[in-house]
């Protein structure tokens, strides 16, 4: 499961995708934005700028920004930053490999062997995912909201002048 950590830092890091270029953003702008606790969101930002992902920037007008363009961040990056491993037990994790202390056969273990499908299901998605894809979707999804709730309001017009 995504912690709260890795889930904050990637709407925090999608609103600063969408104002990439424009300048920082304010903490308490973007906290109240995304709805993230200030305290926790300072720790957070604090994170992905020991990172790289963004930069601060002091002062008058001062805020976050991101450091590397939305097209070079993946998803993975941040969920591996916040949340380790991308595979749910570490005998099937690329990266943070560990054997396991409890299997006599490690590599016919049923166990291991669904939870590496598992681990490269979500690193397929999530490295193949930037933030500039995920704000991309997101602005789709709203459209076809606006336009799904655009057609009902005509059909219920359309239903009482009948």
């Amino acid at each position: 499961m995504l912690s709260k950590r890795a889930k904050y830092g990637l709407k925090a890091l999608l609103a600063l995708s969408r104002q990439h270029r424009r300048g920082p953003v304010a903490i308490a702008e973007l906290a109240q934005s995304e709805q993230v606790p200030r305290k926790f969101l300072e720790q957070i930002l604090v994170e992905l700028r020991n990172q790289g992902i963004v930069q601060s920037q002091r002062g008058p007008g001062g805020g976050y920004l991101l450091r590397q363009a939305p097209e070079e961040v993946t998803v993975a990056r941040v969920v591996r930053l916040f949340d380790g491993p991308l595979a749910p037990v570490p005998c099937a994790s690329l990266h943070f490999y560990q054997s396991c202390t409890d299997c006599g056969d490690e590599r016919s273990c049923g166990v291991r062997l669904v939870m590496k499908e598992v681990r490269d299901s979500s690193a397929r998605i999530l490295e193949g995912t930037t933030l500039a894809d995920l704000v991309a979707k997101v602005d789709r999804e709203r459209a076809a909201t606006r336009r799904s709730r655009t057609g009902e309001r005509a059909r219920r017009r359309r239903g009482r002048s009948s």
